[in-house]
């Protein structure tokens, strides 16, 4: 039995999830693909929601691993991992944005985010 699923609600909630990472560099943030992963029943949107929730577990340990190692080896070499953070940071942004256009040109198909450990 095939079941349709509205496309607008599936673009905005799936645009939600991947923007969430926007409203605040906190933990905070990753409450909304949580959220929507367990109210929406639309599997595209669960599978938006889970690479967001992977995406926000990636950005975190990057980030922290370029934090340790620039706090640890400041004096030594911090041109290389300030250049990992300044790459993290760039990822953060970029990689959302690309998620939300692909959401709102294709919404049949989850989204992807190349090179990361997905947990979910």
């Amino acid at each position: 039995m095939q079941t349709t699923y509205d496309a607008d609600k599936r673009k905005l909630l799936s645009a939600l999830a991947h923007g969430s990472i926007f409203l605040s560099s906190l933990v905070i943030s990753v409450g909304v693909p949580i959220a929507i992963l367990l109210v929406s029943d639309d599997p595209v949107v669960k599978d938006n929601a889970r690479e967001s929730i992977n995406f926000h577990f990636n950005v975190w340990v990057y980030g922290g691993i370029a934090a340790i190692c620039a706090a640890l080896w400041w004096t030594i070499i911090l041109l290389p991992f300030a250049f990992l953070g300044g790459l993290v940071f760039l990822a953060s942004w970029v990689m959302p944005i690309l998620a939300i256009l692909h959401c709102f040109k294709s919404p049949d198909q989850p989204f992807r985010y190349p090179f990361i450990f997905r947990l979910f």
